[in-house]
């Protein structure tokens, strides 16, 4: 009777040992907290994994994780729909993570997702909420030495993260083997199932056991979705958490100006805005890097990041910006895909995307789980149509910009007289982007000595990239940089 006692998930004695992390205290949307009131107990998960949830933060589960926790348990297949922040990553890692038999040496479950800084950041969640169950996650992304995963996978993995050249690279040379592998996850599945992909999904599908559990899970399932879900998916049950498209705590606005009034609508808003990090978005990546040039010369650190740099200036970048080295980031649409910083209170559109999706999974970057965010779009008059036409298909409004907004929107109620906005510093903010650039050319040198055809085809990425004007108060910008930065920084 009293080992029995011992067993019960309502017995909360062995919490006390637990290392919790500072409660947030920030106040949430009904997004995360319209739930039906389970306990992560409830599902009568393993006691360590229950462990490595709580010591996460975790304290109940979110609506999403309500729904598809349950089910992913009992091995059917999923095509679950929810809004970006509300908790999707942990609602397929929880069950996949319940279902690894540590005892067996073979690959157990794939997560696939498209990007690799999603990869990184969904094996470091695993890893997270499985530290006490003492099974082994590997992330593989391209842009690395196809050398180190082979070595890895001559030792013992259990899960598999990564996006899908990669993976179908490894698993075609017999070196993953997925015949064992009974869970398949697909995160950001649209992106997945978009046609780029769509060719190396099927061939991927071919490595794995007929009675294989198939998940997908995304904020938005076009067409496309529905062909796959016909082919390879079993009796799916279907979970549909959007009964509106944008977040609840996302507060949006629109700023009409002039293309070349937009570095210095920029500059207004880092003088007013209580920004804790922000999330600048470009079309391209020659705007990107310029742009990110032009914030440093008004005095503010920012880094950058897109597809043609180099694998591990991203992860550099990716890291040090998550663990709140600079506030501001400037990115292309690589960083818009399930990317998880619980600091970012602001994303700004430089330039204001062509699509609806785009949109919803950009400013999806701010107010994470729940929490309050802010969403600031540059409109110029070629922007006009697109803006009324995003509007509509998501069914949400878009404000024009107060001349005072309202900190209680975006700033959490503790952190409203502490809190500053951000000073302009020039010299820091130079000398910031000159220490990264360094930095980074030592090591691009580095990969290059290794591989000479690889040097080749950056020198030859970064010199075509720079081609282009970034047009700043109606003058040519960024010629005389160009000599300077190509090939070189990951950072500005």
């Amino acid at each position: 009777m009293a080992s029995q006692q011992q067993l019960s998930h309502e017995n909360d004695n062995w919490k006390k040992d637990l290392a919790l992390p500072q409660k947030d205290t920030r106040p949430q949307t009904e997004d995360v907290t319209a739930t039906k009131g389970n306990e992560f107990e409830d599902y009568f998960l393993k006691r360590e994994l229950l462990m490595g949830i709580f010591e996460a933060g975790f304290e109940r589960p979110s609506p999403i994780q309500e729904e598809a926790i349950p089910i992913a348990l009992t091995g059917r297949d999923i095509l679950a729909r929810a809004k970006n922040g509300t908790g999707k990553t942990a609602a397929f890692v929880i069950p996949t993570l319940e279902k690894i038999n540590n005892k067996k040496d073979r690959i157990q479950a794939l997560l696939l997702v498209p990007t690799r800084e999603l990869a990184l950041q969904t094996a470091q969640v695993c890893k997270n909420l499985g530290k006490h169950l003492n099974i082994q996650v590997m992330v593989t992304t391209g842009g690395t030495t196809l050398k180190d995963d082979i070595m890895r996978l001559g030792e013992t993995v259990h899960v598999v993260v990564g996006t899908p050249g990669r993976i179908l690279d490894l698993a075609s040379k017999g070196v993953a083997d997925f015949s064992e592998a009974s869970t398949f996850v697909m995160d950001e599945a649209d992106k997945l199932l978009s046609p780029e992909f769509t060719p190396i999904i099927d061939q991927l599908i071919s490595h794995f056991p007929k009675d294989r559990q198939i998940m997908l899970f995304s904020a938005t399932f076009p067409m496309i979705v529905k062909s796959f879900k016909d082919k390879y998916l079993v009796k799916p049950y279907e979970i549909n958490l959007m009964d509106e498209l944008t977040l609840r705590g996302v507060t949006q606005y629109y700023a009409y100006v002039e293309e070349k009034q937009k570095v210095h609508c920029l500059n207004t808003l880092f003088s007013k805005l209580q920004i804790n990090q922000s999330i600048i978005f470009c079309n391209s990546t020659n705007r990107v890097e310029l742009l990110a040039k032009k914030i440093t010369e008004l005095g503010y650190s920012c880094f950058y990041s897109h597809a043609k740099m180099l694998q591990s200036h991203r992860n550099r970048v990716f890291h040090d910006f998550r663990n709140g080295v600079c506030r501001n980031l400037v990115c292309s649409d690589l960083l818009t895909r399930g990317i998880d910083i619980q600091a970012v209170n602001v994303v700004i559109n430089f330039d204001f995307p062509k699509n609806a999706e785009t949109y919803l999974h950009r400013i999806g970057r701010s107010g994470r789980f729940g929490h309050l965010g802010l969403a600031i779009n540059l409109i110029t008059y070629e922007d006009r149509f697109n803006l009324y036409k995003i509007e509509r298909e998501l069914g949400t409004e878009i404000q024009p910009i107060p001349p005072v907004i309202d900190k209680s929107l975006y700033v959490a109620p503790n952190a409203l007289e502490d809190a500053q906005v951000q000073q302009p510093n020039r010299q820091l903010a130079i000398a910031t982007r000159q220490q990264q650039q360094q930095r980074d050319q030592t090591q691009y040198n580095n990969n290059s000595d290794s591989n000479p055809q690889q040097q080749n085809h950056h020198q030859n990425g970064y010199q075509q990239q720079y081609r282009g004007n970034y047009n700043n108060s109606g003058r040519g910008g960024g010629r005389r940089q160009q000599q300077q930065q190509r090939g070189s920084s990951s950072r500005s």
